[in-house]
């Protein structure tokens, strides 16, 4: 990956309240972006996004059929399926930026499948894609694997007056219908036939156990939940390079934002059964200014659509 990963631990390791449980379901990521030239790389960040655009925005057929026409026909293709949300003060705006970094760091840390591109489906089928904001496989053995559904938001602060709203989005994301929905959508969808990475008697493993007839309670010990938060930070936009106390300083506020989600999502979730069963991985991400990089995106999808 191209950016560094500054926080790597199981939840344990990096809680500063020890009165939580359970926390040996949970996980926290760290990732941070370099600076260059007193200023954090806009443009490193925007080509993580834009190398990453199709991974989401097309299915597994489309992105091989394009493989012939080159990097332009393929970015172009990818741009067509964003709803681009161009008002300054609209909810969601930026929300497909976070959804496609989302995309990026399961390939590239986790090794994970997008089985389910969902931008692709959202503009292709509507309400069938609603729920979580990616789908993933992990291939964990020559015959196991593990089930990603995954949430993304783009916020300007991620101070705890948010953390209810994460939190909220969450448990309705593992509750029974939305799993069972989610099951639904990666089985009876073509992608999960294209990956050659997945063997025939795999793929036959998958689909037995994500059927409609199948318990949940199944699923949720290999169910992991990536949440990346993506977030403007102030002390990301004041500094001008990769000093050890800039790293330190949003190792320390990683620690401190971990605990407090963890906190808030333990309180509103332990009704959910099996919910120590079910795996939680919280994804940092600091960036200099949101607004810029929005902006940015928008520019470059709308010169890929013309």
């Amino acid at each position: 990956m191209k950016f560094e990963i500054i926080v790597n631990n199981i939840f344990d390791d990096v809680n500063l309240d020890g009165t939580l449980s359970p926390t040996d379901n949970k996980s926290v990521l760290g990732i941070i972006n370099d600076f260059e030239n007193g200023e954090w790389r806009y443009e490193q960040f925007q080509k993580f996004v834009w190398d990453n655009i199709t991974e989401t925005a097309l299915s597994h057929s489309e992105r091989q059929a394009l493989l012939s026409d080159g990097a332009g026909s393929i970015l172009a293709e990818s741009a067509k399926k964003l709803r681009l949300v161009e008002s300054v003060d609209a909810i969601g705006r930026g929300s497909e930026i976070a959804e496609i970094v989302l995309y990026g760091i399961m390939k590239d840390h986790y090794s994970a499948l997008p089985i389910v591109p969902k931008i692709f489906y959202k503009q292709n089928t509507g309400d069938e894609a609603k729920g979580s904001d990616s789908v993933h496989i992990v291939i964990e053995s020559e015959d196991t694997f593990s089930l990603w559904f995954g949430e993304s938001k783009f916020y300007n602060s991620i101070e705890n007056a948010r953390l209810d709203t994460i939190v909220a989005s969450v448990k309705d994301s593992i509750s029974l219908e939305k799993i069972k929905k989610e099951n639904s959508i990666i089985t009876n969808l073509s992608d999960i036939n294209d990956f050659e990475e997945i063997s025939d008697d795999l793929r036959t493993k998958i689909k037995a156990s994500l059927s409609q007839t199948e318990s949940v309670d199944k699923i949720k010990p290999i169910l992991n939940i990536p949440i990346l938060l993506l977030y403007e930070c102030e002390h990301t936009k004041s500094s001008t390079d990769l000093s050890d106390e800039y790293k330190q300083t949003v190792i320390d506020y990683h620690k401190d934002r971990a605990t407090q989600y963890f906190k808030k999502q333990i309180n509103k979730c332990t009704d959910v059964h099996l919910y120590e069963k079910i795996n939680f991985h919280i994804i940092l991400f600091p960036v200099a200014e949101k607004e810029k990089i929005v902006n940015k995106f928008i520019q470059i999808a709308k010169a890929y659509r013309d």
